[in-house]
């Protein structure tokens, strides 16, 4: 899921912004806010990987704002001043839309946010950052990616299983940390599990088969995403 941060000083605007964002299965909202400053407040203590931000608002526009930030995640801008296009492209906004615009002309935006973040997955994998290190046990290991086949969550700490470990590593670590670390090939399907979607062996009904011993719920907040993954990628009628 790629993680939103929706921002608009108009509420009306930032309605409609929310409610666009919840119609696309692969965006997820972590929050919204009315004024660049209330953003700023919340970067400090999180992260999210876009940002759609309107750029005319009050105290501080948008666009000083991403100018502002060290680094900055991809952003999006949306504004009703059609001469702010250009200025934006100078700070590699990912897209510029123009109020008012409508469901699938953001639609068209998000998929560029999303080529732009697998194009940025993609490098690091070519650049051999294929790799994690995980403290577990007073030692710090390093684990393949390719290697992962789901990650269990149990409070504060995580259950990562690998291939051919009969055990799983176990470490102090978020699910929510761990899933802005991995790549588009894992998804997260229940608030506990996290799977690697290159090792499913079956889906049967609200279960995903990892193997004869491994059965996963699908929760009610990940089904969603999840079909639409099976969709993209089913055969037959």
């Amino acid at each position: 899921m790629i993680r939103c941060l929706a921002i608009d000083d108009e509420p009306l605007a930032l309605q409609q912004l929310v409610a666009y964002i919840h119609k696309v299965p692969f965006l997820e909202l972590a929050a919204q806010c009315q004024s660049a400053l209330e953003a700023r407040s919340f970067l400090e203590h999180d992260t999210v990987d876009v940002l759609f931000c309107d750029i005319n608002m009050p105290d501080l526009n948008g666009m000083e704002f991403v100018k502002s930030l060290a680094v900055p995640p991809l952003v999006v801008f949306t504004t009703a001043y059609s001469e702010y296009a250009v200025e934006g492209f100078k700070v590699n906004a990912v897209d510029y839309l123009l109020k008012p615009f409508g469901l699938q002309d953001f639609q068209k935006a998000a998929m560029r946010v999303k080529e732009r973040l697998s194009e940025r997955m993609s490098e690091r994998v070519e650049g051999g950052d294929d790799t994690i290190f995980l403290k577990t046990d007073y030692r710090i290991v390093k684990v393949k990616l390719s290697d992962i086949r789901y990650i269990e969550g149990m409070s504060e700490y995580l259950k990562v299983w690998v291939d051919n470990e009969p055990k799983p590593i176990i470490t102090l670590l978020s699910m929510k940390k761990m899933e802005e670390r991995l790549p588009d090939c894992f998804m997260r399907i229940h608030r506990s599990y996290i799977i690697h979607l290159d090792k499913i062996q079956e889906v049967n009904k609200n279960r995903v088969i990892m193997d004869a011993d491994t059965y996963l719920p699908i929760g009610d907040l990940y089904k969603e995403a999840f079909q639409h993954y099976l969709d993209s990628k089913f055969l037959g009628k």
